[in-house]
């Protein structure tokens, strides 16, 4: 099978880009495991790994620093369509997003930019629904101590 084109969308702010240097390590029609290098460069992110749950509409992402030490773990609610003929995810951003800390601490943030985004009509009440309901999902995940199973997914290629 031959590796996907992805892409991400994000609404706020407006902008589509693909992920042309993000190295796919895994793919299957359930996830999408990949290694990549900030795109923007940025103070503390350098690199990291991420994990499309393709069936749950979650992104989970494993942030490293410039000296390899882990930042946290950076989950993204997000939507996906597929295009088949051209084998490209496309991957939107529903805003929400979870961190969860080495030290166990955990942070839900940017549900503000959600209410934003309905009300300028870039995000349908549907995808509000669904973007809630996967972010109670991944913390259920969270809360009963099953998220290290998610995490798993990109530890075993995480060999540094």
């Amino acid at each position: 099978m031959n590796a996907p084109t992805l892409y991400r969308r994000r609404l706020i702010p407006s902008e589509t880009l693909l992920l042309k240097d993000d190295v796919i390590l895994y793919h299957d029609e359930h996830r999408i495991v990949t290694r990549w290098s900030t795109i923007r460069p940025k103070k503390d992110l350098h690199h990291g790994f991420s994990c499309y749950l393709l069936d749950k509409g979650v992104k989970v992402n494993k942030f490293y620093n410039h000296n390899h030490e882990l930042i946290c773990w950076y989950c993204d609610i997000v939507s996906h369509s597929y295009d088949p003929a051209s084998n490209t995810y496309i991957f939107t951003d529903l805003l929400a997003d979870v961190l969860v800390y080495p030290d166990g601490r955990l942070k839900v943030v940017d549900l503000d930019e959600m209410a934003d985004a309905v009300e300028q009509g870039l995000l349908s009440q549907e995808m509000l629904l669904k973007g809630l309901r996967r972010t109670n999902w991944l913390l259920s995940r969270i809360y009963d101590g099953t998220f290290s199973e998610i995490q798993d997914y990109i530890n075993q290629f995480d060999q540094t």
